[in-house]
């Protein structure tokens, strides 16, 4: 029983302390947004390499979810003569969370462990050290650019990734199944309107903000050279999918209370 109390404890401070970096951390880029230089040369080269660089990543994402959501709801739906509403559902599940997640989680993995690798990397061959003795705060240099261009770049992929998903589902329900167009149509647009599309990009907003303070804090924790390097990497993919995945539950929660409210 002692041992299990033992672990139980430590596991709790351990999480404690992460959140508690993460929290100092963001308390350092707050400060770095708003006291400090923005070096928006180092904000282009990230919004080219998250934005433009994640371009065929967000497209195959988003194309292939609602080709492939569109032939499983026409499945189901053909069998209860449902075939009008596929257009409707596929494109409300695409805005408010396939198309969010999905592609939030695409970038974890591509553009959290980039950012993890290469802040690690300068931190074991202490080029972050050298960035302090010239009087560089690391925050500044290396967290603030890359916070500034996700927060340009995630929203709008995201409504990249809807729109490729819209239009395979439209391509997979008429072109291939035959649905009546303008039933799709009509169905298409008396569901879904551009608040649900706003209602993903908001989400685009907290999953950059996620995958920017995980992944940057583990590269500027990475210890033991090349191996603390690739574990960093490794931890931040896990870390800021599982948070992406939590986080998206209470901001459906939270959003599905606030618009309701905001429209009266």
């Amino acid at each position: 029983m002692s041992t299990f109390l033992s672990w139980l404890g430590g596991l709790v401070l351990r999480f404690v302390s992460y959140f508690g970096a993460l929290a100092v951390l963001t308390g350092e880029l707050t400060y770095s947004l708003f006291r400090s230089r923005i070096r928006w040369a180092e904000v282009g080269r990230q919004l080219v390499s998250i934005g433009f660089g994640s371009q065929i990543q967000v497209i195959v994402t988003g194309a292939a979810t609602g080709a492939v959501f569109a032939a499983q709801v026409y499945y189901k739906f053909n069998q209860l003569g449902l075939d009008s509403l596929v257009g409707g559902i596929v494109a409300l599940a695409m805005c408010r969370e396939l198309g969010p997640v999905l592609t939030a989680l695409m970038l974890a993995g591509r553009i959290g462990a980039t950012m993890a690798a290469e802040i690690g990397t300068m931190k074991v061959t202490e080029q972050v050290d050298a960035l302090r003795s010239l009087g560089v705060h690391p925050v500044d240099y290396l967290v603030a650019p890359r916070f500034i261009a996700m927060l340009f770049s995630v929203p709008l992929l995201i409504g990249e990734s809807i729109r490729f998903g819209i239009a395979a589902a439209r391509l997979m329900a008429v072109g291939a199944y035959n649905v009546p167009e303008a039933f799709y149509n009509d169905q298409l647009y008396k569901n879904v309107d551009h608040i649900d599309v706003i209602f993903g990009m908001t989400k685009g907003l907290a999953y950059g903000y996620i995958i920017v303070i995980m992944a940057c804090h583990q590269g500027l924790t990475v210890r033991q050279g090349a191996v603390g390097v690739g574990r960093g990497t490794t931890a931040a993919v896990f870390y800021t999918s599982m948070a992406i995945l939590i986080a998206n539950f209470f901001l459906s929660l939270l959003l599905n209370y606030i618009w309701p409210i905001a429209a009266t």
